[in-house]
């Protein structure tokens, strides 16, 4: 009996003892994806908050039923939208997480054994294991890829407007954590494109605002240099047909890329 009242009374004390985590999720037209991303945040977040910015679909209704906060605000660009639902959590410890994302069984694990120890100081970051298309993606350069995304809000904050990255005030110390954060990156290779397309249209205007230019040189060397470099340097013919259009979109972005840098050069609106 005794036995039993101590061990309840250490795991009592234990979840006493544990940091309070929030999991902050932007989101836009995501039904496709926001349940997955939730469920997998059950037995980690303390609180799932949804920062929303104008959805048109089932994505608020799915995340209410699955018991998230939903705040809405209008789109301010990747790091102020994550920056403002970050200032509106109700704990300083942020999980920050897409709706195109999930927890795996092992990095829930490390994250549940790291909250007894969660203090201001203190950081964790993560590999990010993509699925393209059904595949999973473990070369091309997509895999490590390591992300950042565990810290007190206290520490530091979102900034970056395209390849946005936490920026700490202070010297931090940033422990790895083992597991996988799951990546549903893209359904079909229409999305792929549509994706490239947007952001190649970010990256041209950041680079010409930086005062970076193209030529014709840049626009037919780059493609082949990424091509080369993704499917063959990095092994992503490994990874299979999936594999081979990761890199031949890869390169494709490349193109687009200083193809649209050199519109803006002549003058021209993307």
């Amino acid at each position: 009996m005794f036995n039993i009242l101590g061990r309840v009374f250490f795991t009592f004390t234990q979840r006493l003892a544990m940091a309070n985590i929030s999991a902050v999720i932007i989101t836009k037209n995501e039904e496709r994806n926001i349940a997955r991303c939730i469920e997998s945040l059950k037995t980690i977040a303390d609180e799932v908050l949804i920062v929303d910015s104008g959805s048109t679909d089932k994505t608020i209704e799915i995340a209410e039923n699955l018991d998230a906060k939903v705040i809405r605000t209008e789109w301010q660009g990747y790091s102020a939208t994550k920056n403002y639902g970050n200032e509106q959590a109700a704990f300083n410890y942020i999980l920050s997480i897409d709706a195109d994302e999930m927890v795996s069984d092992q990095l829930t694990k490390s994250i549940v054994a790291v909250k007894l120890n969660l203090t201001t100081g203190t950081s964790f970051s993560f590999n990010r294991l993509t699925n393209y298309c059904g595949s999973w993606i473990k070369h091309c350069g997509w895999y490590p890829d390591t992300k950042m995304r565990l810290w007190n809000r206290e520490d530091g904050k979102w900034e970056g407007d395209i390849h946005e990255q936490i920026v700490f005030k202070n010297s931090v110390h940033i422990e790895k954590l083992k597991g996988d954060l799951f990546h549903y990156s893209y359904y079909t290779k229409t999305d792929h494109y549509a994706q490239a397309d947007k952001f190649t249209t970010l990256t041209a205007k950041d680079a010409y605002l930086k005062g970076k230019r193209s030529n014709f040189i840049k626009m037919l060397t780059s493609p082949l240099a990424k091509f080369v470099k993704a499917y063959f340097i990095q092994l992503g013919f490994l990874d299979g047909a999936a594999g081979f259009q990761v890199c031949r979109i890869s390169a494709y972005a490349a193109f687009q890329k200083y193809s649209k840098l050199k519109k803006l050069q002549q003058g021209d609106e993307l």
